[in-house]
């Protein structure tokens, strides 16, 4: 468990480009049990911000510490280790593995951010989730309402200090963009973990501790 008064996800003087600069972020940081919605129209950069929080790509300049690590300065193979146990992300297209159960996907997750085999921990997310009858379905037979949940459940359940969620309501009416809202919310509190919402749905704003307008950074 990180020390609660270090940021989980910090990050300074960040700048990131390709043939001109498109992300420039002088500092931005959340801590534990905080929700963040990061919000900006198409082509702003939130796709290259989740991916450096996340170690996917490196900045040209700039720091991106996560539990107090800053990973530009880490080996790849030290970076992989880093996401693997700290951040869990939720895809907007939620790449549940269909030819395994609901209980082998989460399990699945587990084994890829390499730690422990920990089954009942994966059950009692399906159960507080309310999904607990489906650990045996098989993702294909699941509704899209389920489909996110167990995505969400599988995110989770390597005991990450940090959520990110891709476009989580995009897709969704309103009843259900608020349905897997207070789901995110309900897994970080239960988990004493960080969210960060990554959007360019303006309903998320009042949602979320903070907003993080990322259209206005640049």
């Amino acid at each position: 468990m990180p020390d609660k008064d270090t940021p989980v996800v910090e990050l300074n003087k960040l700048e990131f480009s390709y043939d001109q600069p498109i992300l420039r972020i002088d500092h931005f940081a959340v801590a534990l049990r905080e929700s963040i919605a990061v919000l900006g129209p198409s082509g702003c950069g939130k796709t290259t911000f989740m991916h450096l929080i996340a170690g996917l790509l490196r900045p040209q300049k700039g720091s991106v510490k996560i539990n107090g690590s800053d990973i530009c300065l880490l080996s790849e193979a030290a970076v992989d280790r880093v996401r693997g146990q700290n951040i869990g992300i939720v895809f907007q297209q939620l790449h549940l593995v269909a030819s395994i159960s609901v209980m082998d996907n989460l399990l699945l997750g587990q084994r890829l951010a390499r730690v422990p085999i920990d089954r009942l921990f994966a059950m009692e997310l399906l159960a507080q989730l309310g999904i607990a009858h489906l650990i045996d379905q098989m993702p294909g037979r699941l509704s899209q309402g389920e489909s996110q949940r167990v995505a969400i459940a599988r995110a989770v359940a390597h005991r990450p200090s940090l959520l990110i969620a891709d476009e989580p309501t995009s897709a969704l009416d309103r009843a259900n963009a608020e349905d897997a809202l207070g789901v995110l919310h309900e897994m970080t509190n239960n988990n004493a973990a960080a969210l960060i919402i990554v959007t360019h749905d303006d309903r998320v704003r009042g949602c979320t501790d903070r907003v993080f307008d990322l259209g206005t950074t640049a």
